[in-house]
């Protein structure tokens, strides 16, 4: 069975790939100094520095894998072949609640990048798969165990490309 893809934009992609560059060649060698320390301090059984370590070789080790499994399943979504007059991946949407009338303002990327505290949503969750395809001044209804909520697309654009 092949795995998943993981949609990700160009910047997410270079945020993780930096992050597994930074963990391989700075934070393994600072955990390999503290270890050779803790050794240098005699017993091993009782010597909380050298556990310590261990752990945050260990935490330090299944990020690596984590990241290199997420990095070789990466579809980068090129938001440059996007179609402006419909919401699509990468675009940031003002909606409008219809029920509350608040307006919020999401960005749709992947699943592994969306973080709603930050603003951005996955093109997997209701929301994100209700606003794909969605045109300005359209309403989508998202299904949610607290019934059926309807958002007004209010606006929406291509995200600015950090240089």
């Amino acid at each position: 069975m092949e795995e998943k893809k993981n949609l990700l934009t160009r910047e997410g992609i270079q945020k993780y790939e930096e992050e597994l560059q930074h963990l391989k060649e700075i934070r393994r060698k600072d955990v390999a100094e503290k270890l050779k320390d803790a050794r240098a301090q005699g017993d091993l059984s009782e010597n909380a520095e050298y556990d310590a370590a261990k752990d945050e070789q260990r935490d330090i080790e299944a990020r690596i894998f984590e990241l290199e499994k997420l990095l070789n399943n990466a579809e980068i979504a090129d938001e440059d072949d996007t179609d402006n007059k419909k919401v699509s991946f990468g675009m940031t949407v003002v909606v409008k609640d219809l029920e509350t009338e608040e307006t919020e303002t999401y960005t749709i990327k992947g699943a592994t990048e969306a973080n709603s505290l930050e603003g951005t949503i996955s093109n997997e969750s209701p929301l994100g798969k209700a606003l794909i395809g969605s045109k300005k001044g359209q309403t989508v209804e998202v299904e949610c165990p607290a019934g059926i909520l309807k958002y007004k697309v209010m606006s929406f654009s291509k995200q600015k490309k950090e240089k």
